[in-house]
């Protein structure tokens, strides 16, 4: 029975191993075709097994491996050969791993015993440059492959800019008939096309498959833009005032303005300074972090402006009867408002004396204040010396008033030195208009 089994079972095997052998035999053609001198970088990996024919003979699988390594290229005169199932490699080979990958490909050939591999590996020269000419031509054809890419990012990125730019005009008009300043305008219409831009740049690394360099690089700049701030911290400070003070809006170009001890009329703001015209005639550049930081007393946001002025009258003398007399030097002058209203009022009492203070309102768009405060102050001395109220020294001693000094003074409501004379604003507008102005760049306030 046995012997039976084995005749039958030993036809079937032959029939099966024919049949695993037509299968296999086409990877095998593909494997040894794909083989080449591009793949030479890294070690290369023999096939778990090289099937042949069903009972391989000697020479067939001789025929079959000199075949392969004739396919490769990599070998020079390779010579194999099989005597009862065991190989004989013989040649020679530029690379090491390029005779081990012979020996492993021996091995795992069908019927293979085993392997005697005698191929030789062979030093190049030391001026082969055959290294740097494969590399450069690996080099040109990755440069040949990129030029699409390289084409399609250069019309994506100018087509980035050409959004950014058209969003950046488009957000101009939109913002033109608002009441927005116009520093605010420019920078929300520049940070809405940078933002296109941006994302035009992104969308370039992610089609390259470069998303990972692309976080780096915006990450970066987020932290070149930290770093430059902190080197460049005045400068930053500064700008962004301006654009504080842009939106706030607390003064104007032509308005009269005091801050941080200083008095002048508004001539330019720019992103570093706001430039001021003082009554001396000089242009005070003022940064403006600090005009932000300090307290603006804006005289021109309301130009009514209120003075006042002293009187000493003796302790014998009647307070009603001296703040009916001032009383009515301030209503009949022209200068002075009747809202808010003028008033007189005893503050002080000191070297047998009282002090009256007088005070009154009036346009600064109009009138000069130190012009109609001198005019009232000599109005109501007049006044007072008509009625015959005593205005005492500060030496305690009441000094005589003769009728010649009396005389002397003048009863007009504006002496030829206290008329014509023009108003601050005006004054400090016209030199303004006469001067050059020292500060460049773009007026961010409106007039």
């Amino acid at each position: 029975m046995r012997v039976r089994s084995n005749a039958i079972l030993e036809p079937m095997k032959s029939v099966l191993f024919a049949l695993i052998a037509l299968y296999l035999a086409p990877s095998i053609e593909v494997a040894a075709q794909t083989i080449g001198p591009d793949s030479d970088s890294d070690r290369p990996e023999a096939p778990e097994a090289v099937v042949i024919v069903p009972e391989a003979t000697d020479e067939a699988i001789a025929a079959r491996l000199q075949q392969i390594l004739e396919a490769t290229g990599w070998y020079q005169s390779p010579q194999v050969s099989v005597n009862q199932g065991v190989v004989f490699l013989a040649g020679k080979a530029a690379r090491a791993d390029h005779r081990l990958w012979a020996g492993d490909l021996s091995r795992r050939a069908q019927d293979v015993v085993a392997v005697v591999n005698r191929i030789e590996v062979v030093d190049g020269p030391a001026w082969d440059v055959t290294p740097a000419l494969e590399s450069l031509q690996l080099l040109a054809v990755t440069v040949l492959r990129s030029i699409p890419y390289v084409l399609f990012s250069l019309g994506l990125l100018i087509l980035a800019a050409y959004l950014a730019t058209l969003m950046t005009r488009l957000l101009r008009r939109l913002l033109r008939g608002r009441r927005i300043n116009a520093l605010l305008r420019d920078v929300f219409a520049r940070g809405a096309g940078v933002l296109v831009f941006i994302a035009g740049l992104y969308s370039v690394f992610h089609i390259a498959g470069l998303t990972s360099i692309a976080l780096a690089v915006l990450g970066g700049t987020g932290l070149a833009g930290i770093a430059l701030g902190i080197a460049f911290r005045d400068i930053t400070e500064n700008f962004l005032a301006s654009i504080f003070l842009s939106a706030q809006n607390p003064f104007r170009t032509g308005d009269l303005i005091e801050v941080g001890g200083i008095k002048g009329l508004v001539q330019r703001m720019t992103t570093r300074a706001t430039v001021l015209m003082t009554a001396d005639g000089n242009h005070v550049q003022v940064p403006n972090s600090t005009i932000y930081k300090s307290n603006i007393i804006n005289y021109t946001a309301h130009p009514n402006e209120r003075l006042e002025f002293t009187l000493v009258i003796g302790l014998d003398e009647s307070i009603a009867q001296v703040q009916q007399i001032a009383m009515a030097v301030l209503e009949h002058h022209p200068d002075v408002l009747e809202s808010p209203a003028p008033w007189a009022l005893a503050t002080e009492v000191r070297n047998a004396a009282v002090v009256m203070t007088i005070s009154f309102w009036f346009d600064m768009r109009k009138s000069s204040g130190p012009h109609v405060r001198s005019a009232l102050i000599r109005l109501t001395k007049r006044e007072l010396l008509d009625a015959g109220v005593s205005m005492p020294a500060e030496q305690r001693h009441v000094v005589e008033i003769s009728r010649s000094t009396e005389q002397r003074e003048s009863g007009e409501v504006m002496t030829p030195a206290e008329f014509g004379t023009e108003p601050e604003v005006s004054l400090l507008r016209r030199q303004g208009e006469q001067s050059e102005g020292p500060e460049q760049g773009k007026n961010l306030l409106d007039r």
